[in-house]
Parts: C-alpha cells; structure tokens; sequence
C-alpha cells in the first residue's frame, strides 16, 4: 500500500513538473514568482527578506548545505534565502509526532491560506501549483491530465503527511507532516547554474 501511494505521489510530480524548460534568467524567474504573493508567516516566495526579515536570518541561522544559499528558522518555520539577493528560495515547516488533530488543525490553516488545493492524494498529500498566471484548480488540473496536456508549473505548496488527514484513524497515533513552498524551476536553476 504505501508503495502504491509513494507511486501516484510521483506520478502527480512528475506531471507537474514535465512542462518545457523555463527562461534560464534567474532574475525573471525570481520576479515571476514574486508576483504569485505566495506567502507564509509574512515570507514571500521569490520576494527580497525585509530589514526585520534579515535581522531574524542573521540570529537564528541553521546550517546550509549549499554555498550558495543560508537558512534559518523563525519560531517554527525554516527559510531558505539565496546569499547574494537575499530572496526567499524555500518556506518550510516539519513536525514531528503530530496527532490527527494537530494535522488537521494545520492543513486547515493551510487551506485558509491558500485556498482549495489543486491535487489531493491518498488522504496524505496536499498540492497547490501555480502557474504565472495563479494557483491551478482541481478543475483545470484534472483536464489537464485527461488531455495529457503539460502544465507549466511556477511554484508549489506540498503538504505531506505520515497518517491520514481527514479518514478516521483506529487507534490514537501520531506521524511526521512537513509544507514545503518553493519553486521547481528556480531550484532547477541553483542546480543547474550553481547560483
């Protein structure tokens, strides 16, 4: 069963993100998300950190893997800026051992954010893609994919979660859940380019 589920996750994925190959301007691309306004906790993807924003970054660092790029955590969500503009390349947030309720309570924000999603999966996995022109319905994504027709995906919100979302569960558990905000074709381009 979860490799059932780990395999339609991936299909999902991979349908998303087959479209052509975006502009290879770094800058355009960061100015085309910015004008998404996706937006956590006062972040917004693609945008430069504020003064405030920066003064955070430079007291709550946590390690980067990448030279290129530096990280820090404000109360319970990580940012990932890129050094030289100081934009925002990745909003995140993981808990561990979170409840049902707690899952619940934060996929319910998340919609209250971000509106319906466009992908649901499995009762564990929550998309919304945008394209440079908004956030993709359910209604177009599904069209989408009965035409086999690409979506030129700008930017994502991924919600995973270890045990079910809304399904009922049996007995009392708790699982690891993460949101990840980002945009494909920008990461694309730090690994591709080294940025």
């Amino acid at each position: 069963m979860q490799k059932k589920i780990v395999c339609s996750i991936f299909v999902i994925l991979l349908f998303l993100f087959s479209g052509p190959a975006h502009t290879n301007d770094l800058e355009a691309l960061f100015q085309q998300v910015e004008k998404l306004k996706i937006e956590r906790n006062g972040y917004v993807l693609g945008t430069i950190l504020t003064r405030d924003q920066i003064k955070t970054a430079t007291s709550n660092r946590v390690d980067s893997d990448s030279p290129n790029t530096y990280k820090f955590k404000d109360k319970n969500l990580f940012v990932v800026a890129q050094k030289k503009s100081n934009r925002v390349l990745v909003i995140y947030e993981q808990v561990f051992d979170a409840s049902q309720q707690k899952i619940q309570d934060l996929i319910g924000d998340l919609y209250m954010n971000f509106d319906d999603p466009t992908v649901l999966a499995h009762d564990k996995a929550v998309y919304w893609a945008y394209t440079k022109k908004g956030k993709i319905t359910s209604k177009q994504f599904d069209a989408a994919r009965q035409d086999n027709k690409k979506l030129n995906i700008l930017a994502t919100v991924k919600f995973i979660s270890d045990i079910n979302i809304m399904e009922k569960i049996k007995e009392p558990a708790t699982g690891q859940i993460y949101y990840i905000i980002s945009s494909e074709p920008i990461l694309k381009f730090f690994r591709n380019q080294k940025a």
